[in-house]
């Protein structure tokens, strides 16, 4: 089995709100609302990992939500 690449890793919840310039707790909020897909990694309360398909898609259809769901 090959060690994924840096292009392959799931991302932070950190990492996310960096690239997307906003705060960590609007990155929880588009996860929770559904808009943001998520897995949980770990035992417990685990913590969350963004696929970089995930995080893909989800930037691709920033651009095509309408006026009253960006505000």
């Amino acid at each position: 089995m090959s060690k994924p690449t840096t292009d392959q890793r799931p991302l932070k919840v950190k990492d996310v709100a960096a690239l997307l310039d906003v705060h960590v707790a609007t990155v929880y909020r588009e996860i929770e609302a559904g808009r943001l897909h998520a897995i949980r990694v770990g035992a417990g309360r685990g913590t969350l990992r963004i696929p970089r398909p995930a995080y893909d898609a989800y930037v691709s259809s920033a651009g095509t939500a309408p006026a009253a769901e960006a505000a």
